[in-house]
């Protein structure tokens, strides 16, 4: 097996791959991608709808209580549900846009710091994230 160093990435301290920024501090979303998000428009059709929940789940990961929020978005999925935006589906819309765009990274856990377990289980979803309290308080590890 041969290493092609013109087809990696070596001794970087940080990078974008597979629409993220990576650094040794935190995982973030790329910057191009937030802007994406900044100028997509209320989804008008289930399909448009769709895609935005796929991109937005694929970073679930920096959105705190994200299946809370989109559970009202997820119910668009059924087939026999009639495409309506109502407010409460345009409020958990804009959360979601708001929650990726404001505070996109996730930090990479410090082994020697304590950690926070959240929990969340309740009718609507069941999740959990684990917390840890570094540069920034407690923040997402």
């Amino acid at each position: 097996m041969k290493i092609l160093l013109k087809k990696g990435h070596f001794a970087y301290s940080e990078l974008k791959a597979l629409g993220h920024f990576v650094s040794g501090l935190s995982l973030g979303i790329d910057n191009n991608k937030v802007a994406e998000v900044l100028l997509k428009e209320i989804p008008q059709t289930k399909k448009e709808m769709k895609s935005f929940l796929r991109f937005s789940g694929y970073y679930r990961q920096n959105v705190k209580d994200f299946g809370r929020i989109a559970n009202s978005l997820y119910k668009l999925y059924d087939q026999q549900t009639v495409y309506e935006m109502t407010e409460e589906r345009v409020k958990a819309y804009e959360e979601l846009k708001h929650s990726l765009t404001n505070d996109p990274f996730v930090l990479t856990p410090d082994w020697k710091l304590p950690f926070k377990l959240y929990i969340d289980a309740c009718g609507e979803g069941l999740g959990g994230e684990l917390h840890q309290t570094q540069i920034i308080n407690d923040k997402p590890v």
